[in-house]
């Protein structure tokens, strides 16, 4: 179909034929269908019933040692070479391939179950002049669809009519941009002239052009040619799939894009095959061993050619060789025999166990009830099972802000009227008190029109206002006026408020409660409830926001006649514009404003002016000569607001939080201990996102500075971050330094890696939208990484989904560090699928990035405890596995290599065949996989308390090449212990009654014998933390192996099975004489003792950071939590931002004549429907540091 081709094409930069324009004719299918534009069906799945085996297969041969156990399968089908039967390897291998399989067809499942439910929706759609229900997928390009209140919008539409005046339509693009305020789109007049006449719709046949299928959010480019008159289309006239309708009954549009055309699916960014860093290790690793066991093999089947030649030729007289057979071919087939024999260096159940291990920790992490969520009953959940290692080497951390840091509520707070704060409660004595859940709140009830679900703790400010202070009266009255909010009544007293911003929203309803009503609007009246008493006032200008002016101010006249311009707006704009006798009162307010700030609040200063009304008439008419003008209309536009908006008398300011989730503070601050680097991607704007930054400690006033990029030019950008980097480092080199190497299987893979470059103190950097779209062009690419990587804090605002996917794609690039990408809506998917590991959040903006995420929860603070615990305790219980695996196997396996020289190089076993069966099923499967599991080198809470714990993993310090060499090193002389030993304490040893002990069978018993006692101690040396599961797989295990070992080599074995077990007696005549324990114990000692006096030495000399923490907590215990403190007051002597985040042009909507003619609505939802704020299940956590003592202090504090 037309989606798979072009799915993701955009991204890949392949599929069909580059569009380099898009025609499409309204309710002509058959023109359209000829230029084969992609329906509107999705597929994010894949496989599917025929592709899924070959796909997966290929996938899964991508791991370098199925292929190799698929060619030593072979091998074994070849009775020459083999001495082992070929389905001791292919069940195994088969048993990986099906379980692996399986796991993935049911993750492919799932998303085929949500593609079907998208595709499967259904919507109203105008065939051959009727309305018929279509599913989604049968939706194409040219059809117009109806659209009814709050549903998804089906495709990327051009808007032709609505249900309300003007032709508007309100709509909520949080799956697109993380903003849950709502946003106004508009129809042209030709088109919303048809309304909802299906007659009229039905024969409209308006031809589009449009650019191609893009990615830009926020640009639209195309015209509308009807009747020969062609109209200009804008990204204000189209609706956006992702979005929906809101507070319109309904609307009609024509179809424009489809599918994967759409800008959200071109956003989406591509589904990758994600892999550990450990699994790419491991393919190296695996070669490696690959290249020394051809090696070793090759000095065996050499020693084999010399062994024929100077020993082999006497046994001919006895052993001829059979017939075709000559000293070379068997040295060649004695490759590939010693080939079978060794293949224990890499034996399947490796992988076998490292999926188990993964899905064990997986569990717990679907099992943490410190990390379910009750209110919502969302638990955690690994949506992925195979990275969860990874989480324990996290370095950068991408996060969305809204819905994800915050959650999309917005309260008013606090306020300063005249001098004087409000919004905070002190005792008697006058010490701040802590605002709780159990603080008594401000009662409401004598307001019939208050807001329930308000809620303010201050009750002197209300008894301020009912006292009838002025000022604070003028305060209200302002919030009451000075807005662009639409009010909507349903039943008598139920007043519903549609905010384009919901600062406004909070700012109005305090305004409510408070006893200053916002009841309806006119284009020329606002009538409000002031205290009980109906008052209208006359609007007679609404001097509108924009980006520049950064406030708003309306023009009133009261009932009394009196002229009042009231003016919010950012406290720089506001200082400039006040009356000299405000200095006293704004130095007040300044100091409550820092407060406020401080506390990450987003604030606005109140101001007003009385006015002269022969001068308000001369304004007027020069008003409206400017609105009317048709060339520099705005330019004295902005010349008469200035004139008008000065010697303005200050009120005092508010404060609105944009709540954010709990403990998020906490969790950043927690994070950066560990040496995490967090950088937030958002589609808001650059204060709200810098409002948050502060707020969550990510900002702070300590920082020597926070750069802001935000220069509209490709050379402003270069400069400004030019200039931000040379004055963190002045003697940093003016080109960066970049490091190229190869990697990979085979070293193919090229990389380049900028290290990081030493800073002088701590600095932010805050970048926009237009600018780093010119940052991450190829020439800046790295002037852009190398200055945020200096600074600890870095935020990008308003960046749209797929550039948050190219800023996560430039640091893996060139940093090769581990990233996670954090969000909750739809705009995040791209980012979430380009991170190594990505986070869904189940919050208010669907689920979109919880379907596409490895793991999600509920809540943001929930991070701390998946990266802290369960990621460390994962990558350090995979690390441990990983090295023990290998030394028992290398160890193992190595002895088959010194045994060749005592056997002529035959290829003989030197364990008893059932051992070597049943080495790595049974005896050292279950104790490892306890040990992989279970184990902990600390416990949560210190996990939490010394988060320098987190910092090996990101160096990768547990298991590295490194470690893998010494634990090679320290096999191979276990394995020159555990042959030698028992080979000389056997050679000329005799039993207690005289007879020969030294055959065979009594050998390899001893051998294995000594061989699994010690790595079973040596596995108990590497268990940090006892379970009564792990005490009983180890000795369960080795009783195992004794019962086992004495079945076989028993008499009833014998009688049953005579020619399968002929060595009868040899575990009871071997095991019952001392010298044999005697040499077990001497193997196992000199196995066991290098490693605990390397470890005792190494300790002592060179404590690692998990080794000063073990042995602080032995030393001190663990401290109880402490005492919850009211926060630590923070004052900031930044200026605060403008708020609102709302766009220019609402002004002119709301004093437009034809606006108000609203038609009947059925039912509207209501914007703001506040929610109870969530409450911490566990209290904020204690940091501690841990000190990082001399070699000398160690020393002392352990004698």
């Amino acid at each position: 179909m037309g989606s798979t081709v072009s799915n993701f094409g955009q991204l890949c930069g392949k599929g069909k034929t580059q569009e380099e324009e898009r025609r499409l004719r309204a309710n002509d299918r058959h023109f359209n269908l000829s230029c084969n534009y992609a329906n509107n069906a999705i597929k994010t799945s894949k496989y599917n019933i025929l592709t899924f085996l070959p796909l997966n297969l290929f996938e899964q041969f991508q791991r370098l040692a199925n292929g190799y156990f698929l060619g030593l399968m072979i091998l074994q089908l070849i009775p020459q070479v083999s001495s082992l039967s070929w389905f001791t390897t292919a069940v195994p291998l088969i048993l990986v391939l099906s379980i692996t399989g399986v796991k993935d067809a049911s993750d492919d499942i799932n998303r085929h179950k949500s593609d079907k439910q998208v595709n499967n929706r259904k919507v109203d759609v105008l065939v051959n002049g009727q309305l018929k229900k279509e599913k989604w997928s049968n939706v194409q390009v040219g059809d117009i669809v109806k659209l009814e209140n709050n549903e998804f919008v089906t495709a990327d539409l051009l808007l032709l009519s609505s249900s309300e005046p003007l032709n508007l339509v309100y709509v909520e693009t949080a799956e697109l941009d993380g903003e849950t305020n709502l946003k106004v789109k508009q129809a042209l007049t030709v088109t919303g002239e048809m309304g909802g006449c299906i007659e009229t719709l039905a024969a409209f046949n308006g031809e589009v052009r449009c650019e191609p299928p893009n990615n830009r959010l926020d640009k639209f480019k195309g015209t509308l040619t009807v009747n020969g008159e062609v109209y200009a289309l804008d990204n204000d006239k189209v609706l956006l799939r992702g979005c929906t309708l809101r507070n319109t009954e309904w609307c009609f549009g024509l179809v424009i894009f489809g599918g994967a055309d759409t800008k959200l699916m071109q956003n989406s960014g591509k589904t990758t095959f994600k892999r550990t860093s450990i699994d790419r290790m491991m393919n190296i690793l695996v070669l490696c061993i690959f290249g020394l066991l051809a090696s070793m093999c090759a000095i065996l089947t050499i020693g084999n050619a010399i062994w024929e030649a100077r020993e082999g030729s006497v046994f001919t007289v006895f052993l001829p060789y059979e017939p075709g057979i000559n000293a070379s071919l068997t040295s060649f087939l004695m490759f590939w025999s010693y080939v079978i024999v060794l293949n224990t260096m890499v034996p399947i159940s490796l992988y076998v166990s490292v999926e188990i291990i993964r899905l064990g920790n997986s569990f717990f992490i679907d099992w943490d009830r410190k990390m379910y969520y009750p209110k919502s009953d969302t638990p955690a959940q690994a949506r992925t099972t195979t990275l969860n290692e990874e989480l324990g080497q996290i370095k950068y951390i991408f996060s969305d802000k809204t819905g994800t840091l915050t959650q999309n509520i917005m309260t008013f707070n606090k306020c300063s009227i005249n001098g004087k704060a409000y919004g905070e409660l002190f005792d008697f004595s006058g010490q701040r008190v802590e605002i709780t859940e159990k603080t008594e709140k401000v009662d409401f009830s004598w307001n019939d029109l208050a807001d329930p679900k308000f809620i303010f703790h201050d009750h002197s400010l209300l008894e301020t206002v009912r006292e009838g202070n002025p000022e604070a009266q003028a305060f209200f009255r302002l919030l009451a006026l000075c807005h662009t909010v639409m009010p909507e009544e349903k039943k008598e007293g139920e007043l519903y408020y549609q905010a384009q911003s919901p600062d406004e929203g909070a700012l109005v309803t305090a305004a409510r409660n408070f006893g200053f009503v916002f009841r309806s609007r006119t284009p020329e009246t606002i009538t409000l409830v002031e205290m009980g008493r109906k008052v209208t006032y006359e609007l007679l200008a609404v001097l509108d926001f924009n980006n520049v002016r950064k406030r708003m101010s309306v023009i009133v006249r009261s009932p009394e006649g009196k002229l009042t311009l009231y003016c919010k707006g950012a406290d720089t704009i506001i200082y400039e514009r006040l009356h000299p006798s405000c200095s006293k009162l704004m130095e007040v307010t300044t100091k409550h404003l820092n407060e406020y700030a401080g506390e990450g609040l987003r604030t606005l200063v109140l101001a007003c002016k009385d006015l002269d009304e022969h001068y308000m008439e001369d304004w007027m008419r020069r008003h409206h000569v400017a609105a009317t003008a048709m060339e520099g209309r705005e330019e004295m536009l902005d010349e008469l607001y200035e004139e008008i908006e000065k010697d303005l008398l200050l009120l005092g300011s508010s404060a609105v939080e944009d709540k954010l989730q709990d403990g998020v503070p906490q969790t950043i601050e927690q994070l950066a201990k560990a040496d995490i680097k967090i950088w937030v991607l958002t589609g808001d704007k650059q204060e709200t996102a810098e409002n948050i930054g502060y707020s969550c400690n990510m900002l702070r006033e300590e920082m020597k500075d926070v750069f802001v990029v935000a220069a509209n030019t490709r050379e402003g950008v270069k400069e400004e971050l030019e200039n931000a980097r040379r004055k963190m480092s002045p003697n940093a080199p003016e080109n960066p330094t970049v490091h190229r190497s190869r990697s990979g299987l085979f070293w193919l893979q090229k990389t380049q890696t900028v290290p990081d470059e030493d800073v002088a103190g701590e600095y932010g950097l805050i970048i926009n939208g237009h600018s780093l779209a010119f940052a991450l062009e190829k020439d800046l690419e790295l002037e852009l990484l190398r200055t945020a990587c200096m600074c600890q804090t870095v935020i990008c605002c308003r960046v749209t989904p797929l550039q948050k996917a190219q800023v996560v794609q430039l640091v893996k690039k060139y940093k090769q560090a581990v990233t996670l990408a954090i969000g909750d809506g739809a705009n995040d998917v791209s980012m979430i699928k380009a991170a190594h590991i990505g986070v869904g959040i189940s919050g208010q903006e669907g689920m979109q990035a919880v379907l596409s995420s490895d793991f999600s929860f509920a809540q943001f603070r929930y991070l701390q405890r998946l990266l802290l615990v369960h990621g460390r305790w994962s990558y350090l219980r995979m690390c441990k596995f990983l090295r023990y695996f290998f030394y028992k196997n290398f160890t193992f396996t190595f002895v088959h290599f010194w045994y060749a020289f005592f056997c002529g190089f035959s290829a003989q076993t030197v364990y008893d065949e059932w051992f070597i069966t049943l080495y790595n099923l049974v005896y050292t499967a279950l104790p490892i996989l306890g040990l992989s599991i279970f184990d902990q080198d600390v416990n949560d809470r210190c996990s939490f308390q010394y988060p320098q714990l987190y910092g090996p993993g990101q160096m990768n310090l547990y298991f590295s090449k490194k470690a893998f060499v010494r634990c090679m090193m320290h096999s191979c002389y276990s394995s020159l212990i555990l042959f030698f030993i028992p080979w000389a304490a056997m050679q000329d040893t005799v039993r207690d009654d005289g007879k020969d002990i030294a055959d065979y069978q009594s050998f390899a018993l001893l051998a294995q014998t000594c061989l699994l006692i010690a790595v079973s101690i040596q596995m108990c040396l590497d268990t940090h933390y006892w379970t009564a599961i792990n005490q009983f797989f180890v000795w369960g295990s080795l009783a195992a192996y004794f019962a086992v070992t004495f079945t076989m080599f028993s008499n009833g074995m014998f009688l049953i099975f005579t020619s399968i077990f002929p060595f009868i007696g040899t575990a009871r005549n071997s095991l019952n004489q001392p010298n044999v324990w005697l040499t077990i114990f001497l193997a196992t000692l000199l196995c066991v003792l290098p490693v605990v006096a390397f470890r005792f030495i190494l300790i002592q000399l060179r404590p690692t950071i998990n080794d000063k923490v073990r042995y602080k907590v032995r030393k001190e215990g663990l401290p109880a939590p402490a005492p919850r403190r009211p926060p630590h007051r923070r004052i900031s002597t930044r200026r605060s931002g403008y708020a609102f985040s709302h766009s220019q042009g609402y002004g002119d909507l709301v004093t437009s004549k034809r606006f108000l003619l609203r038609l009947p609505l059925k039912s509207r939802l209501a914007l703001f429907t506040e929610t109870d704020s969530a409450i911490a299940q566990n209290h904020p956590q204690v940091f501690r540091t841990v000190t990082e003592e001399t070699e000398e202090q160690m020393r002392e504090q352990r004698d």
